[in-house]
């Protein structure tokens, strides 16, 4: 599973629904967010597609998403549990 690999949409999509369970629907991730996530650090690049654009692990978009959660969640209004 920790293999498979995600197109930039594809991964947006999977953070999302993480993201929407914990902010009961206030927070949202988006392509940009994940083209973000890669630019800074967070989200490393495993490969490309045909068409040359970006493909991203599962498991390295849940680690992204679980490592920027806290300040997304924060600027929602919202806190983390733990």
């Amino acid at each position: 599973m920790d293999t498979e690999l995600l197109t930039t949409a594809q991964a947006a999509a999977h953070a999302n629904r993480s993201r929407q369970l914990l902010s009961a629907g206030a927070a949202h991730i988006r392509p940009t967010t994940i083209r973000d996530w890669a630019s800074r650090g967070h989200l490393p690049r495993a490969g490309l597609t045909e068409a040359g654009h970006p493909m991203y692990r599962l498991v390295d978009v849940a680690r992204a998403e679980r490592a920027t959660r806290s300040r997304a969640l924060r600027l929602v209004g919202m806190t983390e549990r733990t």
